[in-house]
């Protein structure tokens, strides 16, 4: 297996921090001990650190995406390696303009492979396509 490009590895270090931080608040994205725990390279990290600083930056607005694309289910009812996923590829959807929606969609899709169970991709795709849907069209 190949090894993950330093973007997906990234991503999953962010996965993997804000999975360990769901029920603290005041989220440090250079939380030493994390790091300590979760070795990763400068480039892997730092773009994890930047992932996951708009990730808190934005953890309201983010939040109240993901929970107007599911119906009917609370935020917190969401499994958390699903809702810190999604929380991460709707950040990258709103206010990342630098990475194309499709390729948010699909790493996100790629990575719940991986961390979450076997219904997660279908989920993922669903709730990131109406959030996708949501955005308004390009002039």
């Amino acid at each position: 297996m190949a090894k993950p490009g330093i973007r997906r590895e990234g991503r999953e270090a962010a996965l993997q921090f804000l999975f360990s931080h769901d029920l603290n608040d005041g989220l440090n994205p250079e939380d030493v001990s994390f790091w300590e725990l979760r070795p990763a390279g400068r480039a892997v990290k730092a773009f994890a650190v930047e992932m996951l600083q708009g990730v808190v930056a934005h953890l309201h607005d983010i939040d109240a995406a993901i929970a107007g694309a599911v119906e009917n289910y609370s935020l917190q009812r969401i499994d958390a390696v699903d809702r810190n996923l999604l929380r991460l590829a709707s950040y990258e959807i709103l206010y990342r303009e630098d990475i194309p929606v499709p390729v948010s969609i699909n790493e996100a899709i790629e990575i719940s492979k991986r961390f979450g169970t076997s219904e997660s991709p279908r989920f993922i795709n669903g709730v990131l396509d109406r959030i996708r849907r949501s955005l308004p069209s390009p002039q």
